[in-house]
């Protein structure tokens, strides 16, 4: 094989992050999570635990890989035609892209989604890993997720993912029909949600404003009344060294008078 053809095939190999990725979920569809060890899923995966160690910290930690590999599928196919489209359909959109990705490890998820449940502990942990996918889901569709109403949106997002990966896991309908009307219902009670909290944050604006306004003047009267009392301070120190002044010389003088 010559050197170019050598280089192509190392290229179109698969990494050892991936080969992980791959050989974790290939276990996880066959046995539950907590039975799965490091050693085990390298073993699968033709590495080393050495290797495992270079690209992960924890098993838990592939799951973080997955989810940014199934991220990375989405992004990677692109929005463009659909950016004229209403918010919603540019979601709706994004979203079934997520769902085409993850549909080769369908059974693996199936198991994970079991595990999560029977460890609530791990629901709050992979939290942050489902806020930093949906936040790229809501970017890809050309959608606010920055400051207060954007981790509105996010966190909402999030739940609303859940309830529709429960749904697809167990959709054996050819089109997916079921799966596509719980997330058409949940992006329209997301949209009902995020029009609430606009018009809430609309209403707060002026109270936000004179809340900012008294803080400023507070901190202002408060530094106003720190300088008074420094400056009464330094009256009494200097007043009081004069008295002391003027008491040492009336002693001496009486002093003086007496001899």
């Amino acid at each position: 094989m010559t050197s170019a053809a050598t280089a192509q095939a190392q290229a179109t190999q698969p990494d050892n992050r991936t080969r992980l990725i791959d050989a974790a979920m290939e276990l996880v569809a066959q046995q539950r999570w907590e039975d799965i060890t490091m050693t085990d899923i390298a073993l699968k995966a033709g590495l080393t635990l050495t290797d495992f160690r270079d690209c992960f910290p924890s098993k838990g930690a592939i799951l973080g890989g997955f989810a940014k590999l199934i991220d990375k599928k989405v992004l990677s196919g692109g929005s463009d035609d659909l950016l004229g489209e209403p918010a919603r359909d540019r979601l709706f959109d994004v979203l079934m892209r997520r769902l085409d990705a993850m549909e080769p490890y369908r059974d693996s998820l199936r198991e994970l989604n079991q595990w999560v449940r029977r460890d609530p502990a791990t629901a709050v942990a992979l939290n942050s890993t489902a806020l930093n996918s949906m936040r790229f889901m809501l970017e890809a569709a050309n959608i606010e997720s920055e400051g207060t109403l954007g981790a509105v949106k996010l966190q909402g997002l999030v739940l609303a993912w859940q309830r529709i990966v429960s749904i697809w896991l167990d959709d054996d309908s050819p089109d997916r029909e079921r799966t596509m009307a719980a997330l058409d219902r949940e992006l329209e009670r997301g949209g009902r949600l995020v029009e609430r909290a606009e018009d809430i944050d609309r209403l707060a604006a002026p109270l936000r404003t004179f809340a900012g306004a008294l803080l400023t003047s507070g901190r202002r009267l408060e530094r106003r009344v720190r300088d008074r009392m420094a400056q009464a301070r330094t009256r009494t120190r200097d007043g009081n060294d004069h008295g002391d002044a003027d008491a040492r010389d009336q002693s001496a003088a009486r002093e003086a008078a007496d001899n």
